[in-house]
C-alpha cells in the first residue's frame, strides 16, 4: 500500500456482538461454581459459522465498511473477560472459548478480522499458567497479539506491578513470539469504579505510573505494550510524568517508555485526539476505535458516533499524510510484526 491510501488496521477491536448464546453458557458457568451439577460442558454450547457471520456482517464489519477501516484486530469481549469470576479452571475454559469464537471470526472474515487472545488469569495464580493458552492461540490460531489485564482481581488490584518478577513468564513468552500486549482490565466489581467510565481509563494510567517507576525495559527490551483508551489520563498530564521521572532520576521518558509503549486513539472526542497527537509522537500512536464497545452512542454536538475516531485523526491540524499512514498502518505494522507477515502473505 502507498503512503497516500493505507490500509486502515483497527488495533483495538473486541467481540461484543457474539451471539447470545455465548452469554446464556457464561451464565450458566456462573451458576456452576456454586452449584457443580448446574455447571455447563463445552459441548453444550452450539454456534453455527451463519450465526458467526450475522452477528459480524450486522455490526462490526457494517461498521468498518461505512467508516472507511479494512482490518480489526479482534480480541473477546474485554468486560466478559472477568477474570476475578471462579478460579482458574473456570477462566482457562471461559477463555478458550472466547479465543476459540475470535479464531473462526477470522476464518470466516480473513481480509478484516485478526484475532488477539484474552489469557485466562485468576487473582492469586501464577500467570504462568496462562502460557498453554497463549501458544495455542499463537500456534494454531494466528494470533498476533494478547491482551494482559493488569488487575485480575476486578478493581481490587490484588497483583504486584507490572514490573514485578511476578509478571515475566508472560514477558518471555511474548519476547519469544514477539508479540505486544495490550494492557486491558475487566470488569469492575468495586462499586467505586464505573468499569468503562473509571476503572479502564484508571488502569491505563496506572499502567503507565508503574512502568515510569520500574525499569522493565531494562529486562526486556523488545516488549512491547499498546496502552489503551488514548493511554488514560497520561497524555494530559504527561509534564506530571516527565516531571515525577525526573525527580525518580529515571531517564527521559523518550527513552525510559516510548521506545516500549504505544497509545492508541480510543479517544472520543476532537480536541482528545488533537491533544494525543499533539503531545505523544506520532510513532506512539495506533490506530483503533473499540467500535461497539463502551460508548455507542452519536456525539449530539457533530452528529456522528463517538466511536468514530477515524473522523478525528483525519481531521486533526497535527498530522501530515505521511503522519496518518503511520498511525493507521504503519506503526501498528512495526508493533504487530506477526500481523505484518501475516499481511505480506495475502500481497497487502
Amino acid at each position: 500500500m502507498s503512503q497516500s491510501q493505507p490500509l486502515i488496521i483497527d488495533c483495538h477491536g473486541h467481540y461484543t456482538t457474539a451471539p447470545k448464546a455465548l452469554e446464556n453458557w457464561r451464565n450458566q458457568q456462573i451458576a456452576g461454581i456454586k452449584d457443580p451439577a448446574a455447571m455447563p460442558k463445552v459441548s453444550d454450547l452450539k454456534i453455527s459459522d451463519d450465526e458467526l457471520r450475522e452477528s459480524i456482517e450486522a455490526n462490526q464489519l457494517r461498521l468498518m465498511k461505512e467508516r472507511g477501516s479494512d482490518i480489526t484486530l479482534f480480541s473477546p469481549r474485554a468486560s466478559f473477560m472477568a477474570h476475578h469470576i471462579g478460579d482458574f479452571n473456570v477462566s482457562s475454559t471461559w477463555a478458550a472459548i472466547c479465543n476459540e469464537l475470535c479464531y473462526r471470526v477470522s476464518q470466516l472474515f480473513p481480509d478484516n478480522f485478526v484475532p488477539v487472545a484474552m489469557l485466562p488469569q485468576s487473582p492469586g495464580v501464577d500467570p504462568a499458567t496462562c502460557i498453554p493458552e497463549m501458544e495455542k492461540c499463537i500456534k494454531e490460531y494466528g494470533n498476533v497479539g494478547i491482551n494482559l489485564n493488569p488487575d485480575p482481581s476486578g478493581g481490587h488490584w490484588t497483583s504486584p506491578p507490572l514490573t514485578d518478577r511476578h509478571w515475566y513468564p508472560i514477558y518471555e513468552k511474548m519476547v519469544e513470539y514477539d508479540v505486544p500486549a495490550m494492557i486491558h482490565v475487566s470488569t469492575s466489581c468495586n462499586a467505586c469504579f464505573h468499569t468503562t467510565g473509571a476503572h479502564y481509563i484508571n488502569a491505563d494510567t496506572t499502567a503507565i505510573m508503574q512502568l515510569i517507576q520500574g525499569d522493565l525495559f531494562k529486562d526486556f527490551p523488545t516488549l512491547r505494550f499498546i496502552i489503551p483508551h488514548g493511554g488514560g489520563a497520561a497524555p494530559y498530564h504527561w509534564g506530571r510524568y516527565r516531571g515525577l521521572a525526573q525527580e525518580m532520576k529515571k531517564p527521559l521518558l523518550s527513552e525510559h517508555l516510548l521506545k516500549n509503549i504505544f497509545f492508541d486513539t480510543c479517544v472520543y472526542h476532537q480536541p482528545g485526539i488533537d491533544l494525543l497527537t499533539k503531545v505523544i509522537p506520532v510513532d506512539n500512536i495506533l490506530f483503533a476505535s473499540e467500535m461497539i464497545g463502551a460508548v455507542r452512542g452519536i456525539d449530539p454536538e457533530t452528529g456522528s458516533y463517538y466511536d468514530d475516531t477515524k473522523r478525528y485523526v483525519q481531521a486533526t491540524g497535527n498530522l501530515s499524510d505521511a503522519q496518518r499512514y503511520q498511525v493507521y498502518e504503519g506503526n501498528v505494522r512495526r508493533v504487530f510484526p506477526r500481523l505484518d507477515a501475516r499481511l505480506k502473505s495475502q500481497g497487502r
